[in-house]
């Protein structure tokens, strides 16, 4: 691959152990925020029942003296009554009256409502205030129990930081905004390897969403320094350690020649139909070969001898 995509592989191996790291953090912390909450949860409960509370006791004390007041204006009117001169004025002070005893009754309810009210939220909030201590005492417990292991943790993420920052610093400013985007979007899965199902055939898929990719991703990958991003999840591809050349890419295997046998070495004895159909044919093809041999061997002696008998030169005439 080339140096963008070797970048890109170190930073995203950077970034999953910070994020591995961060999230063995959160597992062992995670009981103690679950009871930090219910300690903020009891903390919002009791702050809420004492603001009704007090608006309650303040509404009790309005209506206590408005009790006040009227039985008051009640006696008043009672003292009238008993100096009244006619019977008119008798009348209307007891109908007066007979009115504010009325008036005073729906209040009095009224008052008593908010007193029972008043005494089931000062209940409540006495059961809350004791959750509250049991809660927090639960939770110092819990945080004497982590503090060594979340130090730890911490020591070990404050560690890798440098390092990932030092990867990220080695990709290109594009490339790293690219890889950043898909690494918020897929919670740090912002790679994929490219995996090769079948050793037999040249196809590759995508290990995140097991997409098929097209054939010469390996090559794209392997000769060009571009990213490569997978056509169905869109995160970048690269290629595993796993996945050499040689066994990402399919060769053909070399056909082998096979050798041409000579004629069977004659034996003593045939074992099966298919010898003896070989050596009668082996036996024809000799014949006419050695009529030839034997035909030319005859012609050589004949033609020496006619030269042989050729008439001698006749004599001279006298």
């Amino acid at each position: 691959m080339g140096p963008t995509n070797v970048a890109l592989v170190k930073l995203y191996e950077a970034d999953q152990k910070l994020r591995e790291a961060q999230g063995r953090l959160d597992a062992t912390t995670k009981n103690v925020r679950v009871q930090e909450r219910r300690v903020r949860d009891l903390n919002d409960r009791i702050a809420a029942a004492s603001a009704k509370l007090k608006e309650q006791q303040a509404h009790g004390g309005s209506l206590d003296l408005d009790l006040k007041s009227r039985d008051a204006h009640i006696e008043k009117l009672r003292t009238q009554q008993q100096t009244a001169k006619t019977n008119k004025e008798y009348q209307a002070c007891l109908v007066e009256i007979n009115t504010g005893k009325v008036d005073r009754n729906k209040i009095e309810e009224e008052a008593i409502k908010v007193l029972e009210g008043i005494e089931k939220l000062q209940a409540e909030l006495k059961e809350l205030n004791t959750q509250l201590e049991g809660e927090k005492a639960k939770l110092a417990t819990m945080q004497a129990e982590i503090t060594e292991k979340t130090a730890s943790l911490r020591a070990e993420i404050e560690g890798i930081k440098p390092q990932r920052e030092a990867a990220a610093a080695a990709v290109p400013a594009k490339a790293r905004e690219a890889f950043e985007r898909l690494a918020d979007r897929f919670d740090g899965e912002a790679m994929s390897p490219i995996t090769k199902p079948d050793r037999r055939v040249e196809e590759y898929t995508c290990t995140a969403c097991m997409m098929g990719l097209v054939r010469d991703v390996y090559n794209r990958l392997h000769t060009r320094d571009e990213l490569v991003f997978c056509p169905s999840c869109r995160r970048i591809l690269y290629i595993p350690d796993e996945l050499p050349p040689e066994l990402a890419v399919h060769k053909p295997k070399e056909r082998k020649e096979r050798a041409i046998k000579g004629p069977p070495a004659a034996v003593g004895r045939q074992t099966s139909a298919v010898d003896v159909m070989r050596s009668v044919n082996q036996e024809v093809e000799e014949e006419p070969a050695a009529a030839e041999q034997s035909g030319e061997q005859s012609s050589q002696p004949q033609s020496d001898h006619q030269s042989d008998q050729q008439p001698a030169e006749p004599p001279a005439t006298q």
